[in-house]
């Protein structure tokens, strides 16, 4: 049943303790960050299917970093680990980013040069909360730069993360959202879904992870912003944790999260299960006006159509 899935090969790799499993289990293994601490050290490759969206199964090889694993990879594994690889992750430890992680991390680039030119390279500065707050910014741009200087001319994309606050979140929603084939389309459909119900935002989540798929904003002036100044840049990944947190809440009392509300005289917030495979949050600051009912009408009308698109998706996927 599984060949007739999409399989995407996502290869998570840096050295030992840089915090690759930690980020893995919370993300897709429902694990809190203070319960991470009882993980041990990845031996050798952990390989783990998670489904995402549906019928999209992420393949994922958790690669042990410790040296004698990572020096093997390069020698008589090259071929295994790096065919068909349609994702690259490397983790840095913020505090040991060295030489030798350099080292590494060159050797994973030239190897995948060889067996999987087309595959997304994806770098997290991991544990960047040990950085003083003021700090972190500029700690990463440095390291940002170095990383993109010594990867040309192969196009990389950097996120700062911590298993602590929302960064994780946004940088592994990119990630995913990545592998989606159609995911211009979907969010054409959601700025028409928007403009249809009258909310300033609307914001898709996938159903188990939570992860952001994809958002729309409205601005004063009655256009479509994604990055507005006026708001905090990390607010759907900060309700991704949220929900997150508190699914798990619920499934510890054997209750399911189906729909919440949360409403005060500046916005409604209205999130409820939307497809099979996504939850969705309609945001309006027309509080007066707003009404619970309509808007669950207005959710379950375009449901059945989002669903489509989802089925559009795996078959694009598995093309």
């Amino acid at each position: 049943q599984t060949s007739k899935i999409a399989m995407k090969k996502v290869l998570l790799m840096g050295r030992s303790g840089s915090g690759k499993t930690s980020m893995r289990s919370i993300i897709f293994a429902n694990y809190m960050a203070r319960d991470t601490k009882r993980l041990g050290a990845t031996i050798d490759v952990e390989h783990t299917h998670v489904r995402f969206l549906g019928d999209m199964f992420l393949n994922l090889w958790d690669c042990g970093g410790q040296d004698a694993f990572m020096d093997n990879y390069f020698d008589s594994q090259k071929h295994n680990i790096f065919r068909n690889v349609a994702v690259l992750i490397y983790v840095f430890d913020v505090e040991t980013q060295d030489d030798v992680d350099f080292h590494y991390y060159q050797s994973c680039l030239m190897s995948i040069k060889e067996n999987s030119e087309d595959a997304k390279v994806f770098c997290l500065i991991h544990k960047m909360d040990l950085i003083p707050e003021k700090q972190r910014s500029l700690v990463f741009d440095e390291r940002r730069l170095e990383l993109e200087r010594r990867s040309s001319p192969k196009s990389i994309q950097c996120f700062g993360t911590s298993i602590w606050d929302e960064t994780l979140y946004k940088a592994w929603s990119q990630i995913c959202v990545s592998l989606i084939p159609n995911v211009s389309s979907l969010k054409r459909n959601l700025s028409n879904f928007r403009q249809i119900v009258n909310a300033d935002e609307v914001v898709l989540f996938e159903r188990a992870t939570f992860l952001v798929i994809s958002h729309i904003t409205s601005t004063p002036e009655g256009q479509e912003d994604d990055e507005s100044e006026e708001h905090d840049r990390h607010r759907f990944e900060k309700i991704s944790n949220i929900i997150k947190q508190f699914k798990l809440s619920c499934a510890k009392l054997s209750a399911e999260f189906q729909s919440m509300e949360v409403r005060n005289r500046h916005f409604c917030a209205h999130i409820e299960c939307f497809t099979p495979n996504t939850f969705v949050m309609v945001v309006t600051n027309q509080v007066e006006g707003s009404s619970s009912a309509i808007t669950a009408l207005n959710i379950k009308n375009a449901r059945e159509h989002f669903a489509q698109l989802e089925s559009e998706a795996s078959s694009a996927s598995q093309a």
